[in-house]
């Protein structure tokens, strides 16, 4: 028979061996890579929109994954970061039923994954005099979306750019963008034979690139929310109520509006055709949503421009204007918006603004905004550059939104129906006036979204764009953050309805804020004094410069009592400077050192402590129960 300990170490082993073979079993299934998240902001868990999109997946999705595994040359950061993408990736595949799969590659010199990567059109990155490929190619069907490196700096919008990649590529077709504008985006004929016609706007050609494009006209009836994605109205001068109501059902049908409207148009005055020595107008100005606005709890200023003497813009010839909004990030207050997290700036100009009465019922989420300087300014005046309207800039103590996301269930601004056509005998369908009347949507049946942007100027070729022309062929560059904004918007709006208002993921690398905090102090501590230092051991060197110019003129160079005095003086701070900088230095290293043995102790020894005592404490509570017995 064998003794106890030789039984009692087999029952270890058979333990240790039955716990890893489980691990093991378990690991191979969806639930092993399942886990809870005690994260401050849940950095290991995807958002519900990506896990909406993944459930809803009906299409084979395949990701080539190339990642350069085997070099020994990868930085450590990237080495970091590829692992939490393989996290990342082993999540996705686990909420996608099956749908996703996930192809691992290892681009090698002169291999078939080198090869694959090249016609990915991945190229890898040059580091440490190695070619190192970290990214991503996500295919189905006939479609592809390329991330061509994961850099480790923007890895809070890894999720976002992945979810949107996986929702392009598994829609069989372009989105269709409906248009209703009052201004020719598409370009017009010549009004006049020989007369070179108006060319497309830049932007409006891009979006054409990527959209299918379908222009409604200012006369739309109705807007099928189950065939435009989203419905892009653009300066809509004098549009008809017959129009806000195929707008408003759209929107009570689940669509999503993006309306860029404007108190004073540049562009419509430039591009807005018309011969007034002919009695043709040209088009109007001003742009607004007379009926859909107030239901839906906003209030716009189609009469006045807004003027911010924080913001304003300066121009080369040494003038500038309040009216035209140079909007850097910190006009921008949703930081962890993937719609503006990456502008620098946007330039508006002679804007309108957006204030919220609250009636609407809506979630409101302030996108881009004035400072609290802003206020409102004659358009004309403010047209020409007048510079006595920064005078007349009256603050009104609040920051006005001037891009901005509606969402919620909207209800409907027409309470009582379709209203009438202005022509009762037919309808602009050729409708008899005695046909029956259709069924109105008074309350929204599915989520509905709005982003509403104060100007169409923005977006103009001239102020959004520089463009060239070579050998016949036209170049566009940005100018500015306008067009990326514009394209940010209606690409999060077009690529899945649960990516509408998705935010970015928080970073996994958390910032050492303490010891961040420690060097602050020592800066502003030593800063003053080491920049007066400085400022003073520039004028003695002045000094002496002086006095050398001297000697070399051949006179004699004697110091008098007074300079050798200052010299001496000088010399002793540089010791005494010196000698401070280091002290505080030592200062900041030894809390440092004290920080970080607090942590370790807390590591080693509070932390098993506390375990040890917790386990002391069930085995005193369990034998005081056996006594009892």
């Amino acid at each position: 028979m064998k003794s106890p300990i030789t039984r009692a170490t087999l029952g270890i082993i058979a333990l240790v061996a039955i716990v890893i073979l489980a691990n093991w079993l378990i690991s191979l299934t969806p639930y092993g890579n399942r886990g809870a998240d005690f994260t401050e902001n849940k950095i290991h868990t995807l958002s519900d929109g990506t896990k909406s999109i993944l459930g809803e997946l009906d299409t084979p999705v395949v990701i080539r994954y190339y990642a350069s595994r085997s070099s020994d040359y990868m930085p450590e950061q990237l080495k970091v970061h590829l692992r939490r993408v393989d996290d990342l990736l082993k999540e996705y595949a686990n909420l996608s039923n099956g749908k996703l799969r996930i192809e691992n590659l290892d681009p090698q010199p002169d291999t078939d994954a080198e090869d694959s990567a090249n016609l990915d059109e991945i190229s890898g990155q040059r580091i440490n005099e190695d070619n190192l490929y970290l990214g991503m190619a996500i295919t189905a069907l006939d479609k592809k979306v390329t991330l061509p490196f994961l850099n480790p700096e923007e890895e809070t919008m890894l999720e976002y750019q992945l979810s949107k990649a996986i929702s392009e590529v598994s829609t069989p077709v372009k989105p269709v963008i409906g248009i209703i504008t009052g201004i020719d985006l598409a370009g017009a004929p010549a009004m006049m034979p020989g007369q070179q016609s108006p060319q497309p706007w830049v932007i409006y050609q891009q979006l054409k690139q990527s959209f299918e494009l379908r222009d409604l006209g200012m006369t739309a009836q109705k807007i099928d929310p189950n065939e435009i994605k989203v419905l892009l109205v653009f300066h809509p001068a004098g549009i008809s109520p017959q129009t806000e109501y195929a707008i408003d059902q759209y929107l009570l049908g689940g669509g999503t509006v993006v309306a860029c409207l404007d108190p004073h148009s540049i562009a419509a005055q430039m591009t807005g055709g018309g011969n007034p020595m002919m009695g043709q107008a040209g088009t109007p100005t001003a742009s607004t949503l007379p009926t859909l606005l107030p239901a839906w709890g906003v209030k716009f200023n189609s009469q006045q421009v807004v003027a911010d003497p924080i913001h304003y813009t300066p121009f080369g010839d040494g003038r500038g204007s309040v009216a035209v909004l140079n909007l850097p990030q910190t006009a921008m207050p949703q930081k962890d918006s993937v719609i503006t997290k990456n502008l620098t700036s946007i330039t508006l100009y002679l804007p309108g603004a957006f204030e919220f009465t609250g009636d609407g019922g809506i979630a409101v989420n302030s996108l881009v905004r004035t400072s609290k300087s802003a206020g409102f300014v004659d358009p004309i005046k403010a047209s020409q550059l007048d510079p006595s309207i920064e005078k007349k800039v009256k603050a009104e103590n609040t920051a006005f939104d001037l891009v901005t996301f509606l969402s919620g269930n909207f209800k409907t601004a027409f309470p009582d129906g379709k209203p009438k056509s202005e022509t009762p005998e037919a309808s602009a369908e050729g409708e008899p006036k005695d046909a029956p009347k259709e069924e109105s949507l008074k309350q929204a049946v599915k989520l509905g979204n709005v982003f509403l942007i104060a100007d169409i100027d923005a977006f103009y070729d001239r102020f959004a764009y520089n463009v060239q022309n070579f050998s016949g062929m036209q170049m566009a560059n940005p100018s500015n953050g306008n067009s990326v904004l514009l394209f940010n918007i209606i690409d999060q709006a077009v690529g899945s309805k649960h990516l509408i208002g998705s935010r970015s993921r928080a970073a996994t690398r958390r910032p050492f804020n303490v010891i961040k905090k420690m060097e602050d102090e020592f800066k502003a501590q030593v800063g003053k004094k080491v920049e007066d230092f400085e400022t003073k051991k520039k004028e003695a060197e002045a000094k002496l410069q002086e006095l050398q110019v001297q000697k070399t003129r051949g006179k004699e160079l004697y110091l008098s009592p007074e300079q050798e005095t200052e010299i001496a003086k000088l010399t002793q701070q540089q010791v005494e400077y010196s000698r401070l900088i280091r002290e505080q230095e030592k200062e900041l290293r030894r809390k440092k050192d004290r920080l970080a043995g607090n942590i370790t102790l807390l590591n080693v020894a509070v932390v098993p402590s506390i375990v040890i005592l917790f386990g002391l404490l069930l085995q005193f509570i369990r034998r005081s129960y056996t006594r009892a017995r």
